[in-house]
């Protein structure tokens, strides 16, 4: 009889609900090798070796998609990997802004990542708020194009440090593409807010 209800409780329990509950999986494992990889970058940026740091970044970057992709694919998405994929972004793209900064010549200044990581904290916070409540914040569209502009916005001012090309029109549009990566920062920023109030509204 014991053995019978074991059997019962296991059972019970669905893939989905398994695999929510594990925690070093292939889409987690790849997110804390991203999270080495943007540490990695930051340092090669200091030490001004762009072209190594532009790889570098790239191969980053774009395993964003890959475990993204594994974890629905091999039904992999668990509660650590919900937190930690989007921690690991925001952390590649501000290791190597702040990184940037202090290059002369980067085309991005100081108070643009204080905007981009200003929203970062603000749409943290906010998750963190809805989503302890059992609400679904999930990432939304203008967050994508924030995320793409502000990549491109980096490899474009690594190129124009590694001197490979032409500088002045790159100049030009590295400062277009770091200018739509903070208006989308802001835009998304305030989407959030306000997906935010509406699902405050809704629980009320």
């Amino acid at each position: 009889m014991a053995a019978t209800t074991t059997q019962v409780e296991h059972s019970d329990q669905s893939p989905a609900s398994a695999a929510g509950d594990q925690i070093w999986n292939v889409p987690n494992a790849l997110s804390m090798a991203r999270l080495g990889l943007a540490f990695f970058v930051g340092i090669l940026i200091e030490f001004q070796q762009f072209m190594p740091a532009l790889f570098v970044f790239v191969v980053a970057a774009s395993t964003d998609f890959v475990d993204g992709w594994w974890a629905r694919k091999f039904n992999q998405v668990t509660k650590l990997g919900r937190v930690l994929d989007p921690f690991v972004d925001k952390i590649i793209i501000t290791a190597a802004l702040i990184a940037l900064v202090g290059c002369a010549g980067s085309g991005i200044d100081a108070w643009m990542v204080t905007v981009i990581v200003g929203r970062e904290f603000l749409v943290t916070s906010i998750r963190a708020m809805v989503e302890g409540k059992g609400g679904d914040f999930s990432a939304r569209s203008l967050g994508k194009w924030k995320m793409l502009f502000q990549c491109a916005a980096v490899v474009s001012s690594l190129l124009l440090l590694d001197g490979v090309t032409d500088a002045v029109w790159l100049v030009w549009t590295t400062s277009v593409l770091i200018w739509l990566a903070v208006l989308m920062t802001v835009a998304s920023g305030a989407d959030y807010v306000i997906q935010a109030v509406r699902l405050a509204r809704n629980a009320s």
